[in-house]
C-alpha cells in the first residue's frame, strides 16, 4: 500500500472542521462536466467532508481511506446515502479498477503523498475524458484573529510551516504530463460557529499536530484563550477553498 499519515489520532474531532465553501465545489463539478448519476472516486475520503457534497449533488462515490479510525467517522457521516461505498486504499494505491471514473477527487490530503505517484493513479483509474481536482480549505490568515494565532504557533514552533498545502499545483501537474492545463478555483466564505466547537476542531490539525510535538496541547489550548478572551459565544472564521482541476491529456470529449 502507498504512503499515508496516520490520522487516527484526530479522528474524534475531524468532523468538527468546517465543510468546503459550496461555490467552489459546484464550479469544480461545472468545470469537470460531471452530472448526476456519474461516478466518481473521492480520494483520502477521511471524515466525508467531501463526498457527503458530491453525494448531494446525485454522484455515486467510492470513498477510500486508509485510516480506519477516518474511515469509520466518514461512513457514519454517509451512512444514509445508498450510492456510496467505502475502501482502504492510498491515493498512490486506491485499489480501485482501470478506467472506472469521471472524476478522481482529493480533498486536504494530495499534499501528504507522492503526488507524481499519486497523479499517475489518478488517471489510471480516470475513464477517457475524465478530471483529476485537489482540494483545500484553508483560513484566510490576513483576518485579524487567525493573524494573532499565527503569531501564537509561531511563538511555540518557531520554523513552522504549511509546506505545499498552500502552494501552487499546477506545476507538479503539468509535470505529470497526464493531464491538460490545470484550471484554478477559488471562493471564500465567512462561517460562523461555536467557539468552543471551533476550538476542540484544532485538535484534528494534523498539519499543526505533526510540527508542534509536545507543544501541541499548549498551542491548542493557547488557541482556546484567545477565542475566549473574545467573549462571544461564536466565533466568525473566514475559509477560502481553493481548488486545482485537470481533465486527462487525452481528452476525447464526454463519453
Amino acid at each position: 500500500m502507498g504512503n499515508f499519515y496516520d490520522y487516527a489520532p484526530y479522528a474524534p474531532t475531524y468532523a468538527a472542521r468546517p465543510d468546503y465553501v459550496p461555490e467552489a465545489l459546484r464550479a469544480l463539478l461545472r468545470v469537470a462536466d460531471v452530472t448526476p448519476g456519474d461516478l466518481v472516486c473521492d480520494v483520502g475520503a477521511g471524515a466525508g467532508h467531501l463526498t457527503e457534497p458530491l453525494l448531494q449533488y446525485g454522484l455515486r462515490v467510492h470513498a477510500v481511506e486508509p485510516t480506519r479510525a477516518m474511515r469509520a467517522e466518514g461512513e457514519a457521516r454517509t451512512a444514509d446515502y445508498d450510492e456510496v461505498t467505502w475502501h482502504s486504499g492510498t491515493g498512490e494505491e486506491s485499489g480501485r479498477p482501470p478506467g472506472s471514473y469521471r472524476l478522481v477527487t482529493f480533498g486536504s490530503c494530495f499534499d501528504l503523498m507522492d503526488r507524481p505517484a499519486a497523479l499517475a493513479e489518478a488517471a489510471r483509474i480516470l475513464g477517457q475524458g475524465g478530471s483529476f481536482a485537489c482540494l483545500w480549505n484553508h483560513r484566510d490568515l490576513d483576518d485579524p484573529l487567525q493573524a494573532r494565532i499565527e503569531a501564537l504557533i509561531h511563538e511555540h514552533v518557531p520554523g513552522y510551516g504549511y509546506g505545499i498545502r498552500r502552494s501552487d499545483q499546477r506545476p507538479v501537474i503539468e509535470e505529470s504530463g497526464l493531464f491538460e492545463p490545470p484550471v484554478h478555483l477559488s471562493a471564500r466564505r465567512v462561517v460562523r460557529l461555536r467557539a468552543d466547537a471551533w476550538c476542540d476542531a484544532w485538535a484534528s490539525h494534523a498539519t499543526l499536530g505533526r510540527q508542534a510535538g509536545t507543544h501541541f496541547r499548549d498551542i491548542v489550548a493557547g488557541i482556546r484563550e484567545l477565542v475566549n478572551d473574545a467573549g462571544d459565544a461564536f466565533v466568525d472564521v473566514p475559509y477560502v477553498t481553493r481548488v486545482w482541476v485537470a481533465r486527462t491529456a487525452d481528452r476525447a470529449g464526454r463519453r
